[in-house]
């Protein structure tokens, strides 16, 4: 049994074992975490799934109302720190975006993410900081890819980022896999909201390895339902090539059609005149 849960609408999903436990969508529930248990939502109701998963953390039942009046007073208190941080960097005029704060009840601890151009000299501002919120304080410093997960948003494909939902590292993404994907090369059509090479391009890079290792080339010579031509086009999600026919004009086949393997693999095995055993024959 596996369930879902976000500690902010729309945010990252973490995935929990509901133990004894039966949470509906929109109930909150506690989640166990270095600093103590905290208040999420739930956001997929608990469900038999095919795989073995093991070593999810386990949910440690309905949030009640003491948990939800701290956790509300958590939420104010990091909007406070956000507020007096983003005054006090105007104040000291130092080039910072302030992009998430985390606050821990339990030890008094705000850590504020943010990002800039450059190296920042922030020791003045912390000290200010510590005294503005009554608090112990660390920065950090993030890059653009977790200004995208920390903030959210929405990609190119319309639906919720993927740094900001379900995906938990980031793989390394190079143009190669873009061009294997037959993309163009357009940063305006490759990049993500954080600027970066979009994650998506790595989930289905191994899907046209294998593809373009079984399809014909580009450039090589095929035999086709229509006549001979060469090949000058690829399209791995329908599994079929464009092929300019040396008749004129062009045609797109499915690639087992102009594959000389499978050709002869139907030629041996799917003629019936290849396969039927002659009257001279013993057996």
């Amino acid at each position: 049994m596996v369930m879902a849960v976000s500690f902010t609408r729309y945010g990252r999903l973490y995935y929990l074992d509901p133990g004894a436990h039966s949470p509906k969508v929109g109930d909150k529930v506690l989640v166990p975490t270095d600093s103590g248990p905290e208040v999420a939502e739930c956001v997929w109701a608990p469900q038999w799934v095919s795989e073995d998963i093991g070593g999810l953390p386990e949910c440690a039942g309905a949030a009640t109302d003491e948990h939800l009046a701290r956790d509300e007073t958590n939420r104010r208190r990091r909007a406070e720190g956000r507020s007096i941080a983003k005054r006090l960097i105007r104040k000291h005029e130092l080039p910072m975006k302030v992009i998430g704060v985390d606050f821990l009840d339990t030890d008094n601890v705000f850590k504020i993410y943010f990002t800039a151009p450059n190296r920042v000299d922030f020791r003045a501002l912390v000290r200010d900081l510590a005294r503005g919120i009554k608090a112990r304080v660390e920065l950090r410093q993030v890059g653009p890819r977790d200004e995208a997960r920390l903030q959210g948003g929405i990609g190119p494909c319309g639906r919720d980022l993927c740094c900001a939902t379900f995906l938990k590292d980031f793989e390394p993404v190079s143009v190669r896999m873009a061009k294997e994907q037959d993309l163009p090369v357009n940063p305006l059509r490759i990049a993500g909201a954080c600027g970066r090479l979009m994650c998506c391009l790595k989930y289905e890079h191994p899907l046209y390895v294998k593809a373009h290792e079984r399809m014909p080339a580009l450039g090589s010579r095929v035999d086709t339902p229509n006549g001979p031509g060469q090949v000058v086009g690829r399209n791995v999600p329908s599994d079929k090539v464009t092929v300019r026919l040396a008749s004129g004009g062009r045609c797109s086949c499915p690639s087992a059609s102009v594959c000389s393997p499978r050709q002869q693999h139907e030629a041996m095995y799917d003629d019936p005149a290849a396969t039927a055993p002659s009257d001279d024959d013993d057996t």
